[in-house]
């Protein structure tokens, strides 16, 4: 009796399409609700009906990763290789290391790789590329590594070009659409820190020259908690969907431009009788803001690497710091006289 092939029929089996739950899940994680823990299972896993000559496509185990890959597969048989990277995508596990050789090597002798396929390829995504060695991982399993296209849209094309990838393929845009995407989780993730400072800014707006005032707090208060969302809305959505356009090569310096525009052309086209301290110190706070949620994008870009926002933090953080001091202090100021 053959053993293997039992061992194959054990093996879970997918297929390309989505369906409710996955959409569901796909917008509730774009949300960063419970992102964290949308994950599979790592291991081997049959799209379709592959056969021994089928392609092996490696991925990472969190689920929408996973998901985007089976479905970019539509109407293909392959086995699909589920890395344990924590929940955590391709290109972000592989600056991580948990997408990588090791991890990679013990897949596929734990899925006992070799008695489902003849050959002896498996293909990686590119922006997985940091975190593997190809020559480390067929010493240890004699698996050649292929890296496959960036975005996983194109391994049929891929495929069918016979594992040669066109310019297309080896660049990553983050165009317009992809910034866009990844904008709601920063949004989501920042949002108590966006509840405190309008708490915050609504009881500063009570302090008046005859000492402190409730009913300042509204007549004050809303306009300041106005600029502040202005501020917010311009780190984290204006300065990402603009970033090509905006000058500075750092993030904090585009956000920075991003808040001084956004606060700067609601003054001029508002009437206002604020005086010029005033005005100046929620332009100052407007452009910290707005610096800091947008460099906070860095995490969610192909645009820098791990030192270089360690580097740009360090460069801007305290900019951010004395803009919001000294902003404060002249709004302070200006509801004295």
């Amino acid at each position: 009796m053959d053993f293997s092939n039992l061992s194959l029929v054990t093996q879970p089996k997918i297929d390309s399409n989505w369906f409710r739950k996955d959409y569901l899940g796909a917008l509730r994680v774009r949300l960063s609700l419970g992102r964290n823990n949308y994950r599979v299972n790592p291991g081997l896993y049959k799209l379709g009906n592959p056969g021994k000559e089928a392609e092996v496509i490696v991925t990472s185990n969190y689920k929408l990763s996973f998901d985007i890959v089976r479905r970019s597969l539509k109407g293909l048989n392959a086995w699909i290789l589920v890395l344990e990277t924590y929940g955590i995508n391709v290109w972000c596990a592989a600056g991580k290391g948990t997408f990588g050789s090791d991890e990679l090597i013990r897949q596929i002798k734990d899925s006992q790789l070799k008695l489902y396929v003849t050959h002896k390829r498996i293909i990686v995504p590119q922006l997985g590329a940091p975190g593997v060695s190809g020559h480390k991982v067929k010493d240890a399993t004699g698996f050649s590594v292929k890296f496959g296209p960036v975005r996983a849209e194109d391994l049929k094309d891929y495929l069918s070009a016979g594992m040669k990838k066109s310019t297309n393929m080896r660049t990553v845009q983050f165009n317009l659409p992809d910034r866009l995407i990844l904008t709601p989780v920063e949004i989501v993730n920042s949002l108590r820190y966006l509840l405190y400072a309008i708490i915050v800014v609504l009881l500063l707006s009570g302090i008046n020259s005859n000492g402190y005032s409730f009913s300042e707090i509204w007549q004050e208060g809303i306009p300041a908690s106005f600029y502040l969302l202005l501020a917010y809305a311009s780190g984290a959505f204006i300065g990402p969907a603009l970033l090509p356009w905006l000058p500075f090569r750092h993030f904090g310096g585009k956000g920075l431009v991003a808040g001084f525009l956004a606060f700067g052309l609601v003054a001029f086209l508002s009437s206002t009788e604020y005086s010029m301290s005033h005005i100046m110190g929620w332009l100052f706070i407007s452009g910290a803001v707005s610096s800091f949620l947008t460099m906070n994008f860095t995490g969610a870009s192909t645009y820098t690497s791990l030192s270089g926002v360690r580097k740009e933090m360090r460069l801007f953080v305290p900019i951010q710091i004395a803009l919001i001091l000294v902003g404060l202090t002249l709004v302070i100021v200006s509801q004295l006289k």
